[in-house]
């Protein structure tokens, strides 16, 4: 019983073994490759798949997904001879399973090795500043020369970006350093522009505001000049109308001669010739109000008008001395009227 017993066991884990590798579960975006003695048979999908066992052979498994692989810094040198370290990254997605397999040894390395080789050829034929204001050119041409390699291989490159231009220490220093003057300039003229710009308006405003003042003290000085022409004209028709005679404008005079004498700095009063005429307007005036010793009015004689007396300066000092005598119209002598001096004894603040 033994002996048969250990057949049975035997031939149940061979029908198990034989069970498992007849049936094969491919998972989905995966594609396998069958072998029967050691030739390609055909390409399991995905889903659930039967081969014969101990016949048929799985070789490998292919992910149909895209996949994305970084390839380490290479050195390049540019068409003006200097070396940048390029990092770039491959987006690529297998089409064909059999030829991923049986066209190419080892996808990936032979992906590397054409992008690294490609792109020497490109960055050789830039310089520098091509080569890093050029990523689109330079991504557009590695994918093409990529996509028309690979595509025997049953690969299919959708994307190639470069990840990092490094250029030299040296170079990068310099850079910094124009990229620094460059700014300052802007800056400098940005700076300039403002400050020209600002003056400009500071000096258009000082102009407008001149003009504005000018225009002001025009339109003021006009309406001044017409309010004293009216004020002189309202005047000089107000006296007309009047009919003002001799005796009150000799008074006005009178009046108007203490506003000379005002102010601190007035040492000397210059008393014009027609002021003795005034006088004698006044004296006139007062004696023919009050009359004579008998009460009858005093007649000033007639004759050729006297010659009027020349301006006398008159100090404003008290002790000056005795004031000469001025004549009446009958020829006696009478003290001279000293207009400035009556105003000063009556002002009690001189």
């Amino acid at each position: 019983m033994e002996p048969v017993l250990i057949v049975l066991v035997v031939l149940v884990v061979v029908a198990f073994i034989a069970l498992i590798k007849t049936i094969q579960v491919i998972p989905q975006a995966s594609a396998a490759i069958v072998e029967r003695f050691g030739r390609y048979t055909r390409t399991l999908n995905a889903g659930l798949n039967i081969v014969v066992p101990f016949i048929d052979r799985v070789r490998n498994r292919i992910d149909l997904r895209e996949q994305v692989v970084p390839f380490p810094p290479q050195p390049v040198i540019t068409q003006d001879n200097l070396v940048v370290n390029i990092d770039t990254v491959i987006y690529y997605q297998v089409t064909d399973a059999r030829a991923a397999t049986y066209e190419v040894a080892s996808y990936i390395q032979a992906i590397e090795q054409l992008t690294v080789t490609t792109l020497r050829n490109i960055i050789g034929s830039m310089d520098l500043e091509s080569t890093l204001t050029s990523r689109e050119v330079i991504n557009a041409g590695l994918r093409g020369v990529l996509d028309e390699a690979t595509g025997k291989w049953g690969i299919r490159v959708n994307r190639v970006e470069l990840k990092a231009i490094e250029p030299p220490t040296s170079i990068q220093d310099s850079m910094e350093k124009q990229m620094r003057a460059e700014r300052d300039k802007r800056a400098a003229i940005l700076t300039a522009e403002g400050n020209r710009q600002s003056q400009i308006l500071r000096a258009e405003g000082e102009k407008q505001a001149e003009v504005l003042k000018a225009e002001g003290e025009a339109q003021a000085a006009v309406l001044r000049a017409d309010g004293e022409a009216a004020a002189i004209r309202t005047v000089f028709e107000a006296i007309h109308e009047g009919d003002a005679d001799q005796k009150l404008l000799a008074y006005q005079y009178l009046q108007t001669l203490p506003e000379l004498a005002k102010g601190d700095a007035n040492k000397l009063w210059i008393i014009p010739s027609e002021i003795g005429d005034a006088l004698k307007g006044i004296g006139g005036a007062f004696t023919g109000v009050t009359g004579g010793a008998n009460g009858s009015a005093m007649a000033v004689p007639t004759g050729a008008p006297a010659a009027p007396p020349a301006a006398t300066q008159v100090p404003i000092d008290p002790a000056a001395g005795p004031r000469p005598l001025d004549t009446d119209t009958k020829g006696a002598a009478r003290p001279r009227i000293d207009p400035l001096r009556e105003y000063r004894k009556n002002d009690p603040e001189q």
